[in-house]
């Protein structure tokens, strides 16, 4: 599944590959299990709906400080925010 940036998630991206190489790495890894299991509840990072965004947004854990927000449409992955908490934003 090719993957479709917001310009902030891809600004997000930028920040982890400078400053964090771990979270990077789970960031890719949480990225190739949403498109491996095409979006749904399960996986590596307690993937979970969005109830209350309204877009069918869905969230996966990176750390306990940071989220990939993301949507499945299709056949692509829209990746909304890869840092901070959705409630942050």
């Amino acid at each position: 599944m090719p993957y479709l940036w917001d310009d902030s998630a891809w600004s997000d991206y930028q920040y982890w590959v400078t400053q964090d190489k771990k979270t990077l790495r789970k960031i890719n890894a949480l990225l190739k299990d949403v498109a491996r299991t095409a979006g749904t509840e399960r996986g590596i990072g307690k993937g979970e709906i969005l109830r209350h965004s309204g877009e069918g947004l869905m969230s996966a854990r990176i750390d306990a400080k940071n989220r990939l927000v993301y949507k499945v449409d299709g056949d692509v992955v829209r990746v909304v925010s890869c840092r901070g908490h959705y409630e942050d934003k």
